[in-house]
C-alpha cells in the first residue's frame, strides 16, 4: 500500500535522531512537509537538510518541548506560516533511570516534563487550528515500559503510561471533529538510547522477546505513517504495540 500525504504538514518532536528521525523521513518520503523539532538546531537541522537533499520538504524548528512558553511561541509562529498542522507526532523523550529510593526530584521532573507534559503543550497549542479543518492525526509515542513497568524506570514508565491515558482521553474529545488520536508503544528498539547498554543486558532482553530480535526504527516509523493516513481513519484511542511480542 502506497501512502501519499502530498499537501499535508506534519510536526515530529524529537526528530533529531532515532525513532523521531525515522518517522520524519518516512512521512517526508510520502509527500509531507515535515517540521522537524528538537531542542538543538544542529540535530533537527541535519535531519531537515537530509530530507530536503533527497527531494522532500522539511524545516528545522529548535525549541524545548518541555517548556510551556517556548512551545506556545513556536506553535504561534508555525500557525502564522501554515493554516494548521495536519499530523502531530509526539515523540520527544529522555531517560533518567534510577531506583526510586535514589531518584532525585530533577530526574523525575525532567522525564515527566519532556516525555509527557510536552505532548500536552504541543497539542494544546495546535489542536484548535486542526479542529477547524475537521481532519487530523495525532500520534503519541509511548513505550512497553508504560504498559508493563520496568524496575529503575518509575519516572519513564509513569510518563509513558500517562501518554496512553492522555491518548484515550483526547481521542474521545476530538472524535467529533474527525481527528484520530493513537499511541504507538515500541519495545526494545535499536537506537542511540539502547546502543549504550552492555551486551549482556541486550542479550537478556532479546531472550525475553518471542521474535528473538530487537526492533528497528523503521518498524515504528511505518506504523506511524499508516496511523497518519486516511486508511487509518476508523482507528482511534488505541495503543499499537510494536515489540516483537515482548508484552502482549
Amino acid at each position: 500500500m502506497e501512502l501519499n500525504y502530498s499537501g499535508k504538514v506534519a510536526l515530529v518532536s524529537g526528530a533529531g535522531r532515532g525513532i523521531g528521525r525515522a518517522i520524519a523521513v518516512e512521512l517526508a518520503n510520502a509527500g509531507c512537509t515535515v517540521l522537524c523539532v528538537s531542542k538543538n538546531i544542529s540535530s533537527c537541522g541535519k535531519v531537515a537538510d537530509e530530507i530536503n537533499a533527497s527531494g522532500g520538504k522539511a524545516e528545522a524548528w529548535a525549541f524545548d518541548v518541555s517548556k510551556s512558553a517556548e512551545v506556545k511561541d513556536a506553535c504561534s509562529q508555525i500557525l502564522k506560516k501554515y493554516k494548521a498542522v495536519d499530523i502531530i507526532v509526539n515523540n520527544a523523550g529522555i531517560t533518567r533511570d534510577n531506583l526510586l529510593m535514589l531518584m532525585s526530584d530533577e530526574q523525575w521532573e525532567d522525564v515527566i516534563s519532556t516525555n509527557l507534559s510536552s505532548c500536552f503543550y504541543i497539542v494544546r497549542n495546535l489542536v484548535r487550528a486542526m479542529m477547524g479543518t475537521r481532519r487530523g492525526r495525532i500520534i503519541n509515542i509511548a513505550s512497553v515500559s508504560g504498559q508493563a513497568g520496568n524496575a529503575g524506570q518509575a519516572n519513564y514508565a509513569a510518563a509513558k503510561a500517562g501518554i496512553i491515558g492522555f491518548t484515550k482521553s483526547l481521542a474521545r474529545e476530538l472524535a467529533a471533529r474527525n481527528i484520530t488520536v493513537n499511541a504507538v508503544a515500541p519495545g526494545f528498539i535499536d537506537t542511540d538510547m539502547t546502543a549504550v547498554l552492555p551486551p549482556a543486558i541486550v542479550e537478556a532482553a532479546v531472550a525475553n522477546i518471542p521474535l528473538k530480535r530487537t526492533g528497528k526504527v523503521g518498524d515504528i516509523a511505518k506504523v506511524c505513517a499508516f496511523l497518519a493516513s486516511d486508511e487509518a481513519g476508523y482507528i482511534t484511542g488505541q495503543t499499537i504495540a510494536v515489540n516483537g511480542g515482548l508484552y502482549m
